[in-house]
């Protein structure tokens, strides 16, 4: 399906979230996912159905100075 990944469109095959960020090959547990501008709590991201057409914001944490 198309989705738009942080402002990129993709096609992907994940069903969740969590399988997308598998897919995308994110690794660690420092994320923050906003589907559709909504913010998705850590607690839901495997029960979350991702659909076409779904705009995905994946933040992760940086450091700098």
């Amino acid at each position: 399906m198309r989705v738009t990944v942080n402002g990129e469109s993709r096609e992907i095959a994940a069903d969740s979230i969590t399988t997308l960020l598998s897919e995308l090959e994110y690794e660690g547990t420092h994320f923050a996912i906003a589907l559709n501008y909504d913010v998705v709590p850590k607690s839901r991201w495997t029960d979350t159905t991702l659909k076409s057409g779904d705009e995905i914001e994946i933040i992760t944490p940086r450091q700098g100075g």
